[in-house]
Order: structure tokens, then C-alpha cells, then sequence
């Protein structure tokens, strides 16, 4: 999961303190996540998912399908 979480945030020319802003946590946890040093908990996933309009499945490393499906309800 870290080296998608790295591939997405160099695809999108962010910085890993823009990624820990958007998913509200702190640039060390993100960092962490990156270095695949802890898990990230599932609600920073789907943020990080809904930011870069990829699907969890990408993220975990399920497929390599990027698309998605989320509804507005």
C-alpha cells in the first residue's frame, strides 16, 4: 500500500505535509504510512481515495484498475 500512496502523491505533485492536510492527520503519521512503517486506518484510505479519484482497491494494491464508482448520497 505505501508505494501506491507514494505513486499517487508524485502523480499529483503533492507533498507528503498536502497529504497528511487532506487527510487530517499529522505529516509524521503520513510519512509513516509512506515509509509503510504503520497501516492507515481506513477513514485517512477513503479520504486519500476520494482525493485522488481512485478506488480502495488501487490503494491496497487489490487491482490496478484506478477508476472508481462513489455516489454522492
Amino acid at each position: 500500500m505505501y508505494k501506491r500512496l507514494q505513486e499517487l502523491r508524485e502523480d499529483n505533485d503533492l507533498t507528503q505535509e498536502r497529504c497528511a492536510k487532506i487527510a487530517y492527520i499529522s505529516k509524521n503519521s503520513y510519512i509513516r504510512y509512506e515509509k509503510g512503517e504503520r497501516e492507515p486506518p481506513f477513514d485517512v484510505i477513503i479520504s486519500l481515495a476520494k482525493h485522488y479519484k481512485v478506488s480502495i482497491d488501487y490503494i491496497a494494491e487489490i487491482t490496478d484498475k484506478r477508476s472508481y464508482n462513489y455516489e454522492k448520497r
